[in-house]
């Protein structure tokens, strides 16, 4: 089992592009064996202590292998929006675990 959590910072004004490409890749992740287990959009309330940027977006998902969590990335449906992302996604965390 492999768990990736995504911290997402979009440029200011993108958050409909972004809304976007999430309406396409969201779904894509269960053909890859994948869940989504949690898409949080904390508010500035939600952040006790901080020494960085607050994130637009907060992803936790699990893919039952490694090789599913690399074929959903190659995908090519979802690749061919990743412009979508490029164009809304400011910069982003990726941190790759597994279930203990």
């Amino acid at each position: 089992m492999v768990i990736i959590t995504q911290l997402i910072y979009l440029k200011e004004g993108q958050e409909n592009l972004f809304d976007e490409f999430e309406c396409i890749a969201i779904p894509i992740i269960k053909k890859y064996n994948g869940r989504l287990l949690l898409r949080v959009r904390p508010s500035e309330s939600a952040f006790i202590e901080s020494s960085t940027d607050h994130p637009y977006e907060i992803h936790l998902v699990e893919f039952d292998s490694q090789q599913d969590f690399d074929n959903f990335k190659q995908d090519d449906e979802r690749k061919s929006f990743l412009h979508l992302k490029e164009q809304s996604i400011r910069s982003s965390i990726l941190i790759q675990g597994t279930k203990l």
